[in-house]
């Protein structure tokens, strides 16, 4: 059986796409109040993209996970990244 997707496959179609750029900004706040971190992400080399607003930590520790993973996909859908894949058993 081989798999039939719908057609015809759209740029809006694809789910999951991967990583190629990325680059954090940071918004200043009112006086006294906290910025405001965003995530760009630039997917299969700029066929996609998405913002992402982060808390401070949460840039903190993705900036630590995006700059070690060798690959990195983002599900568009569900709105998640996902770090690398590895060979079962390993």
């Amino acid at each position: 059986m081989s798999p039939s997707p719908k057609q015809p496959i759209t740029d809006d179609s694809i789910q999951v796409r991967q990583l190629s750029h990325y680059q954090f900004s940071w918004v200043a706040g009112k006086a006294g109040a906290p910025g405001t971190w965003t995530l760009q992400l630039v997917l299969d080399e700029g066929a996609w993209e998405e913002v992402l607003t982060l808390d401070a930590d949460d840039a903190d520790n993705l900036q630590d996970l995006l700059s070690t993973a060798g690959t990195v996909f983002y599900d568009v859908s569900r709105r998640t990244l996902m770090f690398g894949t590895t060979a079962v058993g390993h």
